[in-house]
């Protein structure tokens, strides 16, 4: 094996096939990735960037019925999307992420179970305004996004005002949000921006665990989330409407 790649050093020897090793790891993940997307693509309620035809449509031309868009945003591997779709076949949900391999998660998940209701769409959140016609939305679902705790990402938060103007566009007056979080930092800082825009508060959960009755809806859990309770965080819960 030395000779083989010409060095007596037995801690370089070693380092070489850690490399190797490596590359080979990270050539692997990539053909699953690719495999994934190709697999997302070819499902029939799996869109991207280049549908924005369905703006205004998706009733029509997605689920063929008039019930309720429901929106998850940040939706990762679309657990909620999934979940919220086993329990309410009267709604058409639509699980909005820019992973790819994850909303393959969500899609794959969809299609075993035989849902007719719900979808995905692998855009940035930012472009939503694109794929979405004025009062298209009767209900938004954001499900631990990233905090972006640094002060200079705060307008990257999902439920800041910048976002908050961006539903607007596409949402019925009132429509519903329901915010999700780990962070008590999201959580303070939502509560804050409610307050400023005079916004009105369904419901504010400090604490879910320690709820006497926990709501259907809010036991699904993801597998970060799993993973979170493992570590004993609090998750917290706010649903207020969004006006016009």
């Amino acid at each position: 094996m030395l000779s083989f790649f010409g060095c007596k050093d037995s801690q370089a020897v070693i380092m070489v096939i850690h490399c190797i090793f490596q590359f080979l790891c990270k050539r692997k993940m990539g053909k699953g990735k690719l495999q994934k997307f190709a697999e997302y693509n070819a499902m029939e309620h799996a869109f991207d960037a280049k549908d924005t035809h369905l703006k205004g449509k998706w009733s029509k031309e997605v689920f063929n019925n008039q019930n309720p868009i429901v929106l998850e945003l940040a939706c990762g591997r679309g657990e909620y999307s999934v979940g919220l779709a086993a329990m309410h076949s009267d709604k058409n949900f639509i699980g909005v992420d820019i992973k790819g391999a994850r909303l393959w998660k969500g899609a794959t998940q969809a299609l075993e179970r035989g849902f007719h209701n719900v979808a995905f769409l692998r855009i940035q959140i930012e472009q939503i305004e694109s794929f979405f016609e004025e009062n298209e939305v009767d209900e938004i679902w954001i499900i631990f996004p990233d905090p972006q705790p640094q002060e200079s990402r705060i307008k990257k938060r999902l439920t800041s005002p910048r976002f908050l103007d961006i539903y607007r566009k596409i949402a019925k007056h009132n429509t519903v949000i329901h915010l999700k979080t780990d962070s008590p930092l999201l959580y303070d800082y939502t509560k804050e921006v409610i307050a400023e825009q005079g916004l009105t508060v369904l419901d504010d959960i400090s604490n879910i665990n320690k709820t006497q009755t926990i709501p259907d809806y809010l036991q699904i859990q993801t597998y970060y989330e799993k993973l979170w309770l493992k570590e004993k965080r609090v998750i917290r819960f706010l649903k207020f409407e969004l006006n016009k």
